[in-house]
């Protein structure tokens, strides 16, 4: 089995993140520095360690609907000492980590798992999880603003792919838009409204796929029933099987696991 696959499924990181802790020297397998990717290993023989530490059996699966209040960090932990994800969800188990990122100032729905698989397959920009968001902005938007938000917004990063924009109704001197985005740009809603003259000063995620907010107040989180995550996964199925799928070329018979 793939290095990376094995840190991701004893709930070290994500795959990705595996991926930077192979690369940055800090993996060894059996006393020796492994850096490169796609380094075989048998995880029932080989002793891996990461930082010093050695990595134990395959954990259970764990999956999380988190509602992450504003101010708090989507990490693990912080050199300045601001509240992070572990400080409200300390039971969570081993392994666990945050699925994407939420902003500080943001709040709503947040995922964490020790499923590296499956936090590789959401945030993948292959677009195949929708995710919805309430969001105020300043100032009263028009139908067209709305319309030209939904076919794509021109930010420093390129152009936006199109998006869900509902206008809501107004909230005093500011209107709430329900907008459905496709991407993971790294505040892109915040970006989008901001270049279309109406800054945010509430976001709020109701949903990432078919996982949904409600019923959760702030700081709660609750375990992802069965049916969850298994629509969840159907979602992503067909990126985790292409995954799977023979590398073709100069390498063998390696296959992606």
């Amino acid at each position: 089995m793939r290095l990376q696959k094995v840190l991701a499924q004893a709930g070290v990181a994500s795959r990705r993140h595996s991926e930077e802790l192979i690369l940055s020297g800090e993996v060894k397998v059996n006393g020796c520095p492994v850096t490169t990717l796609g380094t075989r290993v048998d995880p029932a023989k080989d002793r891996i360690e990461v930082g010093g530490r050695v990595i134990g059996p395959r954990l259970p699966k764990v999956y999380l609907a988190l509602n992450k209040p504003r101010g708090v960090l989507t990490t693990l932990s912080d050199r300045f000492g601001r509240r992070t994800v572990r400080d409200i969800v300390p039971g969570a188990g081993p392994g666990v980590f945050p699925v994407g990122r939420l902003d500080y100032d943001s709040e709503g729905l947040l995922l964490l798992t020790n499923d590296g698989d499956l936090a590789w397959a959401v945030t993948h920009p292959s677009h195949l999880v929708p995710k919805t968001y309430l969001v105020t902005v300043a100032g009263r938007v028009e139908a067209g603003t709305a319309g030209r938000l939904a076919a794509g917004v021109v930010l420093s990063d390129g152009l936006t792919a199109k998006a869900q924009v509902r206008i809501m109704g107004p909230s005093g001197p500011d209107t709430v838009l329900e907008i459905t985005i496709h991407e993971g740009r790294k505040r892109q809603i915040r970006r989008m409204c901001a270049q279309a003259g109406h800054p945010v000063k509430r976001l709020v995620r109701l949903s990432v796929g078919p996982i949904m907010l409600a019923g959760l107040a702030p700081g709660e989180y609750r375990r992802l029933e069965k049916r969850e995550v298994e629509s969840l996964l159907s979602l992503v199925q067909p990126l985790l099987l292409e995954r799977r799928e023979p590398i073709r070329g100069n390498r063998g018979d390696q296959r992606l696991e």
